[in-house]
């Protein structure tokens, strides 16, 4: 697993990527800098990584999951519920890969919505 940091206004969460091949084209593009989307209490950017579904895909996401979705060719880091949620666990609009978690409280993540700019890079060491 390699350690990421994820900065959003004035808030900064760890996470770690898992060891799969989506993670591992996630990892290689490292740093980004962007600006989010918002879907919910769901933030989502497009990357340049295309990757298929693989044995990740799911739509059963818990709060703090990053997931990777092929047709956006997004990032998704999922912080609560979305529109499509039937409660409180965050809900992505298909199949994401799951590629990380974010290792602290990532529902503090809502007090950054309004952000203009997502930056994800390697944590150091």
């Amino acid at each position: 697993m390699e350690r990421i940091k994820i900065t959003i206004k004035d808030i900064i969460l760890y996470a770690e990527l898992y060891d799969t091949k989506t993670a591992k084209a996630i990892s290689d593009i490292l740093p980004i800098e962007t600006s989010p989307e918002e879907w919910g209490d769901e933030f989502y950017f497009e990357i340049p990584v295309e990757m298929p579904l693989d044995e990740t895909a799911t739509t059963k996401v818990k709060v703090g999951d990053i997931g990777y979705w092929p047709p956006g060719n997004a990032l998704a880091i999922f912080f609560g519920p979305t529109p499509i949620s039937k409660g409180f666990e965050p809900v992505p609009a298909s199949d994401v890969n799951i590629v990380g978690k974010i290792t602290g409280d990532a529902t503090l993540l809502g007090k950054a919505k309004g952000a203009h700019t997502i930056r994800i890079e390697r944590a150091s060491e």
